[in-house]
């Protein structure tokens, strides 16, 4: 298994061609959760990922005949931008095995970069098939994105980073695929500062960490789509739950909306575009996963940046639904002139602004009187929202749903 001194290493060998980024408190965030917290902001990596850590690691370890050939990489996108990238700079021809329904940004990237891009299987797991077959048939070697010594001894020296910028803190919150992020980051924790609670964060339609852990090692899962891309892994690596199940003190699920929530608070709070799995710790709080952590010094590792523009609008809004400052209800409303005007005039005495406004006579029923009429409004959270359906309900406003 990877040591420190191993990681120590990586660092040396890495230092320069990957960003040291900064590990910064945040009050805003601070006083959101309770916790005073530290965020180690790796998103800020080139390619927008801690995954160039690993990457340009086991590229430097490549046997000159290794290199001479090339390697292939399987991945939804951050561990393919990362082996890209560092192949490009390091001279080291790349193919990439990509899901066919991977995020655009993360395929022209790839290819921006210099890569082969084959857009092949549902998902990562026949994506990684069909690298192995590659490599096996034309010699390429293949670079595991999180079962791979090289790969998590990379992605440790981001632990390393934040132990000098960050001396003094009591818990570190990582975001959970396959394991190689956070078997590294353990590995140093837990030999450096062993009193710290290292804590891993994976989304509910993908925990393969904690069906690892309840089952006594790596165990297949079924995945469902999910806001956190990079994290959908069915089954931990083999050589990250060797380490985990030493390093790790506990693992936590986050739900959907609090992932989509994460991503508009940290747009909003640290004006940072981070993606779902970017955003997983900071979920973990906002989920009341972390309660006990109030009042102690904890650090957010913000992994990954990488979201397409037209999924992050639709984030935000999942966000804003989830925080109660989108709201949308039907009402039942007379037919007759000055109906809509009366509902307008209740809505914005409520002090909501409305976003959009349907008339529904069609399916309105038999009293040919009344239509119904459904609302989009702009509130300012879930108690407003409550008074703005007492509002209604005081002006005689039917809700019906």
């Amino acid at each position: 298994m990877p040591t420190v001194a191993d990681i120590e290493a990586a660092r040396a060998r890495i230092a320069g061609g990957v960003y040291l980024s900064p590990c910064v408190e945040s009050i805003p965030l601070s006083q959101l959760t309770g916790a005073h917290v530290f965020c180690k902001l790796d998103y800020l990596q080139r390619t927008g990922s801690f995954k160039e850590r690993g990457a340009r690691n086991a590229l430097l370890k490549l046997s000159p005949e290794q290199r001479r050939r090339g390697v292939i990489a399987a991945s939804a996108g951050n561990h393919a931008q990362g082996v890209a990238y560092h192949g490009a700079l390091l001279g080291i021809p790349v193919t990439v095995v990509m899901p066919r329904f991977a995020a655009l940004i993360k395929v022209s990237n790839c290819r921006h970069l210099g890569a082969t891009v084959v857009l092949d299987g549902a998902d990562v797991v026949e994506c990684r098939a069909i690298a192995e077959e590659r490599a096996a048939r034309d010699g390429l070697t293949f670079i595991h994105p999180f079962d791979n010594r090289d790969v998590i001894e990379g992605q440790g020296t981001i632990a390393l980073e934040i132990l000098a910028q960050t001396p003094r803190f009591d818990a570190i919150v990582v975001p959970v695929g396959g394991g190689g992020l956070i078997a590294g980051i353990g590995t140093v924790i837990k030999a450096r500062a062993p009193d710290v609670e290292v804590i891993g964060v994976e989304p509910e339609r993908a925990a393969c960490l904690a069906a690892a852990l309840a089952h006594g090692g790596p165990t297949t899962v079924s995945l469902a789509p999910t806001l956190a891309d990079g994290l959908a892994v069915s089954r931990l690596g083999a050589l990250p739950y060797d380490i985990v199940r030493r390093v790790v003190d506990r693992a936590i699920t986050v739900d959907e909306a609090s992932i989509a929530l994460a991503i508009l608070r940290l747009v909003e709070l640290e004006k940072s575009v981070v993606e779902g799995a970017g955003a997983a710790a900071l979920a973990a709080f906002l989920a009341g996963k972390l309660d006990d952590l109030r009042g102690r010094d904890v650090v957010l590792v913000l992994c990954g940046g990488n979201i397409d523009s037209t999924m992050l609008g639709r984030v935000i809004e999942v966000g804003l639904v989830a925080d109660g400052r989108l709201c949308r209800f039907t009402v039942s409303i007379s037919d007759r002139p000055g109906g809509l005007a009366r509902l307008a005039e209740v809505i914005a005495a409520a002090g909501a602004s409305i976003k959009e406004i349907i008339h529904d006579r069609a399916f309105s029923g038999p009293d040919l009187s009344a239509v119904r009429v459904v609302c989009v409004v702009e509130t300012t959270g879930h108690e407003h929202v409550a008074a703005l359906h007492a509002a209604l309900g005081a002006a005689g406003v039917n809700v019906v749903a």
